[in-house]
């Protein structure tokens, strides 16, 4: 045990275990908690006006999490060579641009939402968009909560302190659940919409617990703009390129299910539900306990024990995921039948459901191995590729959308999606080894030099 502890893929592995059994363990309420939206709600208007009125908060919260990315390798290149003290002012400084940043994009939203909502749902009638815009500004809290956890959980993993921030979203289903069931009728839609900012609350609170238990200020303040968050900051736009490639697929793809009729965004999202606890179970998982790793071996410029570590992860993800995505497939229908069929969702609902669910299903191989390579890209510092995938990427999905949805419909949506992501994961992988070459045939030209001095 203690060998396994000490090596490179002994270490990273003992924390994929843990964060991959709190994971699921949070996945479990989370599930719990989708059955129960699904009999209050089934797939109707009033879920579609939720999932629309989420878009743009949950989109620009994964972008403001790509500061989080960018922010862990340089913490720990600071730690390393100039010590906790000088850590702590690049987090503080960071934190603060971050506040700032929060603060100016929850007051953008809210300005245009006006222009904005209408084009999300261009499907939606004027009551629906109406119920929407109101969702909307009552979510605006999810945007600002979620941008302080999401740094302050990558300070506790950038110090390898996982367990905490894989249990603290536990607090999410919890308090919609609570929520919701203290009200009733019509209003229960606003329950949901309220109980979901609340939930990030809570989960900001108990990471922030974490924080101050190891004696980390969470207060921000400004040190000025040092040369390691002129990286940090340098390095967000690029990282948030690729946040942007594997995330406003989810924006497209709602915005363009409101032209299929009413509860079509709902069977989408519950088509969703299924297959995002196995992509954050796994793949988040072992993003989170790789990124200390790769970003370590960077700084260090250990070309070969990158490839080695990248390789061996490579193998494992498809070992897993292809025979897995097979057996998916096969039983996708009896499985949303058993978790969401009844009360108010139908078999009708379900079946549709379903056939959705299996061309999403078929991305997972492509996410997973797509998720691992925008770790190591990201931990290399070449972020500028993530950009480029991002518009290959977009522009991919929004034209297999229109095409898969003239053909299929509804499942067409998903298909493209799963396309869009064998794409990216093709990109990646492509740009990733060029990069590694890159940096071994620097590495052996200096050795070169060094010989041929000596």
């Amino acid at each position: 045990m203690r060998r396994l502890s000490e090596s490179v893929n002994g270490r990273i592995f003992t924390a994929l275990v843990m964060i991959t059994a709190l994971a699921s363990l949070v996945r479990i309420f989370s599930l719990a908690k989708e059955m129960f939206i699904a009999r209050i709600f089934g797939a109707g208007d009033a879920l579609d006006a939720f999932y629309v009125a989420l878009l743009l908060p949950v989109f620009l919260g994964y972008i403001v999490n790509s500061l989080g990315s960018a922010f862990v390798p340089t913490y720990i290149q600071v730690r390393e060579t100039e010590g906790d003290l000088a850590a702590q002012r690049v987090f503080s400084s960071v934190a603060a641009f971050n506040l700032a940043a929060l603060l100016g994009l929850s007051l953008l939203l809210a300005v245009t939402a006006q222009w904005l909502l209408p084009i999300i749902g261009s499907g939606f009638s004027p009551e629906k968009l109406a119920l929407t815009r109101n969702l909307f500004f009552l979510s605006l809290g999810l945007l600002l909560a979620n941008g302080f956890s999401m740094l302050w959980r990558a300070v506790l993993n950038a110090r390898e302190h996982f367990a905490l921030t894989a249990l603290a979203p536990i607090m999410n289903p919890v308090i919609i659940v609570v929520v919701i069931v203290a009200t009733s009728g019509s209003r229960r839609i606003y329950a949901l919409a309220l109980g979901t900012v609340l939930g990030t609350v809570g989960e900001l609170v108990i990471t922030g617990y974490g924080l101050l238990r190891r004696g980390i200020p969470i207060i921000p303040r400004w040190y000025g703009l040092t040369g390691p968050v002129r990286q940090v900051l340098g390095q967000t736009a690029p990282v948030a390129a690729g946040a942007i490639l594997l995330s406003a697929n989810i924006l497209i793809d709602q915005s363009m299910a409101t032209m299929l009729g009413s509860g079509s965004v709902a069977v989408l999202n519950y088509a969703n539900k299924l297959v995002s606890p196995l992509l954050s179970i796994g793949v988040f998982s072992l993003a989170t306990a790789i990124l200390p790793t790769f970003s370590r071996l960077s700084a260090n410029q250990e070309w070969t024990g990158l490839r080695r570590v990248l390789n061996t992860y490579t193998n494992l993800i498809a070992l897993v995921t292809v025979p897995l995505t097979t057996a998916l497939i096969i039983f996708s229908e009896p499985l949303i039948a058993t978790f969401f069929q009844g009360g108010a969702f139908s078999v009708q609902d379900a079946h549709l459901v379903a056939r959705v669910q299996s061309m999403l299903f078929l991305q997972l191989p492509f996410y997973s191995l797509a998720m691992l390579y925008v770790t190591a890209i990201t931990s290399l510092r070449r972020n500028q590729i993530l950009m480029w995938g991002t518009t290959i990427s977009i522009s991919v999905n929004i034209l297999l959308n229109f095409l898969f949805m003239r053909i299929f419909g509804l499942p067409g949506i998903a298909l493209s999606t799963s396309c869009v992501l064998l794409v990216a994961f093709l990109y990646l992988r492509f740009m990733l080894m060029l990069t590694l070459k890159e940096h071994e045939a620097t590495e052996a030209r200096s050795t070169c030099t060094v010989a041929a001095t000596v």
